[in-house]
């Protein structure tokens, strides 16, 4: 009951801030960017250890995969901000001569952001950086399970950011729920569809809108490369987009890979000579791949591999170390379709491989399961490029990589169906915690007499005509604007 009166007085004084109207203002929106860089500046050793902490990652992936995404999304943020915020002309027809439209770009209101723990830097900064640039207030909830990470947050984003704007909540399930309970204007969700359930049902109540940051089983597609130099660079790509981030725990990770039989022997021979390349012959002991968040989690990675169906295709790695909560990398080639790890999403380091007949089989595969967040395809066959293009659906298609997608600002990134929904990063965080508000504005020096009772045979043709055809010109030649004719 106090942990819900809290939030109320939080979330109502956010509110009463809100309406002060002081975070629309430009200044004020680039000093909150400023003040993210100065703390990612500033906090950069401090970030290392607590994703250490949570997840063993490496300063160098943690650069990589949340500070510098971070570091760039707010300097993006910081010099577009005030273009963004311009009214965007509108063309009116002809029609409702004289006028003229605008569509200005105002901030929701209240915002909730729940982050995930498997980028937990990354994944609560950057939504803020564009509800910041929007001209919201926020509260965050950064997730229970990085722990290091929540406590961070918590402790240094109220050194850096308007305390009356934006606020870190730190809780377990019976915070999730209190804050679920409250009226939002927004909520923005990352983690997995099971729980952005519930999150939906929530929302619906109040009609608060959701964006919805999901997974699913995102595929490679491996097409057939004849240049040896091709087929290994993107081997390469495959390994560092399925155990690059966070050792698989990622929701744009490779899940699978596709490939034509004929050429899985040499995908898995090269993918053991790369994994042995990235991570050493004992990669627990390289210290450059991240552990497994929790024992839960270990423990459901553990549970796909005892599947003796499953355990009998693994063709490399498959050891685990309990004490470390650590999977070795490790490659399945054509484990039983309808095993688990085949139906749902992994987020680990367990890499099956999937022989087909013809690789064209692999957008009918695709399209026998849940819509992926992002689609890898490595081909230099055009037409079967526009097929993959145009036959399957999925948040994204990268070509010939992986991963990069997710840093790209001037592309959106979000997912369909299973996946989520909503988008986000650079303009299109911008948009996604804005509301559009159309804006007319008319004189008061013509009026079209027909759009008035008492009905007759004229108005009703001139009517027709004018939503028929924008005749509007008839109009004004009537009355003398023979130049608009």
């Amino acid at each position: 009951m106090e942990i819900g009166w809290e939030m109320e007085k939080t979330i109502r004084e956010l509110r009463e801030y809100f309406k002060t109207g002081k975070t629309r203002s430009v200044i004020w929106r680039k000093n909150q960017l400023r003040a993210i860089l100065d703390l990612v500046h500033d906090n950069e050793n401090a970030m290392f250890d607590a994703l250490y902490q949570d997840l063993g990652k490496h300063p160098v992936e943690a650069y990589r995969d949340e500070i510098g995404g971070v570091e760039k999304s707010a300097n993006n943020s910081l010099s577009c901000v005030e273009k963004w915020m311009v009214p965007k002309k509108s063309n009116i027809p002809l029609l409702f001569f004289p006028a003229k439209g605008e569509v200005l770009s105002e901030p929701l209101g209240v915002v909730l952001i729940f982050s995930s723990w498997n980028f937990p830097i990354m994944l609560a900064l950057d939504p803020l950086i564009g509800a910041i640039s929007a001209g919201n207030v926020v509260v965050i909830k950064p997730s229970d399970q990085a722990p290091k990470c929540s406590n961070f947050l918590a402790n240094i984003i109220p050194q850096y950011l308007d305390s009356n704007a934006v606020k870190v909540i730190e809780g377990g399930t019976n915070v999730c729920e209190q804050l679920l309970l409250q009226k939002w204007d927004k909520i923005f969700f990352t983690g997995s569809p099971r729980v952005a359930s519930i999150v939906m049902t929530a929302a619906a109540k109040n009609l608060t809108p959701v964006t919805l940051e999901l997974g699913g089983k995102c595929p490679a597609i491996l097409d057939h490369l004849s240049n040896p130099s091709d087929f290994k660079l993107a081997v390469k790509r495959i390994v560092g987009g399925k155990w690059g981030p966070c050792s698989g725990q990622a929701c744009i990770g490779i899940d699978y890979v596709l490939v034509e039989e004929k050429f899985s022997s040499t995908l898995i021979e090269l993918l053991k000579k790369i994994i042995s390349k990235f991570y050493g012959d004992n990669p627990i002991e390289s210290k450059v791949i991240s552990r497994i968040v929790n024992k839960q989690n270990f423990e459901r990675l553990c549970n796909l591999l005892k599947d003796p169906l499953v355990a009998a295709c693994i063709v490399h790695g498959g050891s685990v170390d309990e004490e470390n909560m650590f999977i070795e990398p490790t490659i399945l080639l054509d484990p039983p379709l309808d095993a688990e790890i085949m139906m749902e999403e992994i987020f680990g380091p367990l890499l099956p491989v999937i022989t087909l007949n013809k690789i064209q089989e692999s957008i009918e595969f695709i399209n026998s399961r849940p819509k992926p967040l992002a689609i890898y395809a490595f081909t230099k066959d055009e037409t079967f490029k526009r097929k993959i293009q145009s036959e399957t659906s999925s948040g994204s298609v990268i070509f010939n990589d992986t991963l990069v997608q997710f840093l790209c600002d001037t592309l959106p990134f979000g997912g369909v169906g299973q996946s989520g929904f909503g988008r986000y990063h650079g303009k299109y965080s911008f948009d996604t915690f804005s509301h559009e508000k159309a804006i007319m504005h008319r004189n008061l020096c013509l009026e079209i007499e027909p759009r008035y009772p008492p009905w007759n045979n004229f108005k009703l043709e001139f009517i027709r005509k004018a939503y028929r055809f924008n005749y509007f010109g008839l109009f004004l030649q009537m009355l003398g604007f023979n130049k608009y004719n």
